[in-house]
């Protein structure tokens, strides 16, 4: 049946949802790139100005641009942000008051997954945050009476009419309105907003136009939200190491995205393409050889000849990167049968049908939405967008399948903290403050535990900056958990890997340690010593009290020098002065947070030193080449200290 009501324009459409609906709204928006900021503005700005109306907005992940504070910051991101995102991009409204504690009294916005950090001091959105499992939201939705929700989608029209594509979220409108319907209740108003630059991806992705009421497509659209790349240091690039030595040929990945999830991607690239090198900087790495230890039991130090399978919540860089270097191409079939037959080797990889990448939502760079959109024209079966139902859990008809699909499976996701018992802080601080949410990590874990070969692996940095010093983030526990220790698997520091997979608590804090920062070991030590929890006469193994930075920069070092390890691992979207600007920028930052750091940059501002290569060219981006006034002048010389003391202009 066709769609009745189509607009072109967004306030028009507004104002017909409000007059259908009623006085109270109550909106379902998926997470990420499938939020239509411009409608929701639209619907925002309605209820702001008419006190007698209301809304609640159940979603996640509402992506805003940086907002950059004033200074060297806004001088620097100012016009990157603009030139990468457009300047016709459409911020969610609502996001931006929430940040500033500055929504109306008849507007709540609840979320299961914020944007990391940013959040933590908005007092409406820690207290209507809705802690949940990603696989939960759907079922938990159905009695929060939604009369609208609200797509971003692809349109295509052909001999039989109009179809959409749910594209990027397919995530939980399948599952929500799939429950809403076995529940009996009413179905909501359902809203379909054409982007034309979104990737058209059929499958369980794509729904027939019936399956909406009302189309929205705007005379003009900006561009689809793309996250910049974002660099990776040497810390990141020694974790990426040790974990894409557990990956095993033939099996099946799932990573979630930042710069631990791209280093261990590059380390997975350089382990296929240059096998000598990755094997000599793990080497260096690991002396002790406990992560080749554990490569021999369930993972792999050879290039891969089967590949991989990618099953993952979320689609980003990394499987594109992957797909390209021929480690992506195991493919999955929606066939117990041809299922079976694949995983015996007795099907050939060419038979109809089959996936070699399975997601729920996609979000990352425009690179990567060129990339679905083309291999969706070239091969259509390759990767298949659908509920997260099916992708985040076994359960249901689909399980033996499922298991199967999943054989060999590492499911790699990131933490903020661990315990020396094992368990694992990932989304919320000590004093109840949200910093993003569970989303799917507990799924995975749990999974993990329920497949036969499967393996869960958190990784995290083994410390972190911390009112101008430096603090352990393997502590002896923690207030708030995600990842309770009796589903401890494999964490993973930057000094390797701890299996924790059916060990005693001394076993577990013994390995805990072996990854540790050496600066803190004697501490921690103690203090599961004073707990009972480690024999009085443990003595910690005299190398580990190599794990420090500068070790890894011995190790590494020398190999990034001859380019295995750049600062950008898959391209920039800074140019060559604003990536030379940014480590200037970032000690800048460092500096500023101790207040040794603040005697030194006085004494930056008195003398900033001897000019470098490049400074001039890094003035007049930053436009402080002809400073017109104190500040600027102050602004100016901060920054040439800031480049003359990292050499960054070099």
């Amino acid at each position: 049946m066709p769609i009745e009501h189509r607009y072109s324009d967004i306030e028009a459409c507004a104002q017909y949802l409000a007059d259908e609906l009623g006085p109270d709204l109550r909106i379902a928006a998926p997470l990420g790139l499938g939020k239509p900021h411009g409608l929701l503005n639209a619907l925002y700005q309605l209820t702001k100005a008419a006190s007698s109306r209301s809304l609640r907005l159940y979603t996640a992940l509402s992506l805003t641009r940086p907002q950059p504070a004033p200074g060297l910051e806004r001088r620097f991101l100012g016009p990157f942000l603009e030139r990468h995102f457009g300047a016709d991009q459409v911020d969610p409204q609502y996001a931006l008051d929430q940040a500033h504690d500055a929504l109306p009294s008849n507007v709540e916005v609840h979320e299961f997954y914020m944007q990391s950090g940013a959040l933590l001091h908005a007092g409406s959105a820690q207290r209507n945050y809705i802690s949940q499992n990603y696989t939960h939201v759907a079922r938990d939705l159905v009695v929060q009476d939604i009369n609208l929700l609200v797509q971003l989608v692809a349109r295509r029209e052909g001999p039989d009419g109009v179809h959409y594509s749910l594209s990027c979220n397919p995530d939980l409108t399948l599952d929500f309105l799939s429950k809403q319907q076995a529940s009996g209740r009413q179905r909501p108003l359902c809203v379909a907003v054409v982007h034309p630059d979104l990737p058209y991806l059929g499958g369980a992705a794509e729904v027939a136009e019936a399956y909406f009421d009302v189309e929205l497509c705007p005379e003009k659209s900006p561009r689809l939200f793309a996250l910049p790349r974002l660099p990776v240091d040497l810390t990141e690039y020694a974790l990426g190491l040790h974990a894409s030595a557990l990956v095993r040929d033939g099996g099946c990945l799932q990573i979630g995205i930042g710069a631990l999830s791209d280093a261990l991607v590059k380390a997975l690239l350089l382990r296929q393409q240059d096998n000598t090198q990755w094997r000599r900087a793990l080497v260096g790495l690991d002396p002790t050889g406990a992560t080749h230890a554990l490569a021999g039991r369930f993972g792999g130090l050879t290039p891969f000849q089967s590949g991989l399978y990618g099953a993952s919540e979320m689609v980003m860089d990394g499987f594109m990167h992957l797909q390209r270097a021929g480690i992506l191409k195991r493919r999955s079939w929606d066939n117990l049968a041809l299922e079976r037959a694949s995983a015996a080797g007795r099907l050939a990889s060419d038979v109809p049908g089959g996936h070699y990448l399975r997601g729920a939502f996609f979000l990352g760079s425009n690179q990567l939405y060129e990339w679905l959109e083309a291999t969706e024209k070239a091969d259509p079966d390759a990767i298949d967008m659908c509920p997260v139902s099916n992708v985040n859990q076994l359960y249901g008809d689909h399980q033996a399948l499922a298991m199967l699909q999943r054989r060999g499976a590492r499911f790699f996701n990131t933490c903020m903290m661990a315990s020396l018992l094992g368990a694992a802080t990932s989304d919320t601080l000590d004093d109840g403050a949200v910093v993003s949410g569970v989303g799917g990590q507990y799924n995975f874990v749990a999974m993990a535990h329920e497949l036969p070969d499967g393996r869960s692996a958190l990784l995290l940095r083994s410390t972190r900056s911390s009112r101008g010093g430096i603090e352990s983030n393997i502590r002896w526990n923690y207030g708030q958990t995600t990842i309770p220790r009796h589903l401890r698997d494999l964490i993973i520091t930057e000094y390797g890997v701890a299996d924790l997979r059916g060990k005693s608590d001394s076993e577990c804090i013994e390995a805990m340690l072996s990854i540790s920062d050496a600066r803190f070991l004697d501490a921690l030590c103690a203090e599961a010593k004073s707990h009972g929890k480690l024999a009085a006469d443990f003595q910690i193994p005299e190398a580990w009290r190599q794990h420090r930075p500068r070790h890894l920069h011995e190790v590494l070092a020398p190999l990034q020098q001859k380019g295995l390890f750049p600062m950008f691992p898959f391209g920039s979207d800074f140019t060559e002065v604003e990536q030379r600007l940014l480590p200037a920028l970032n000690w800048l930052k460092a500096t500023s947070g101790t207040w040794r750091g603040k005697l030194q940059l006085l004494r930056g501002l008195l003398s900033p030193g001897v000019p470098v290569a490049g400074e001039p060219a890094a003035l007049a981006r930053m436009k402080l080449e002809k400073p017109s006034s104190m500040a600027e002048r102050i602004e100016q010389r901060l920054l040439q200290a800031a480049l003359r003391r990292t050499g960054s202009a070099n």
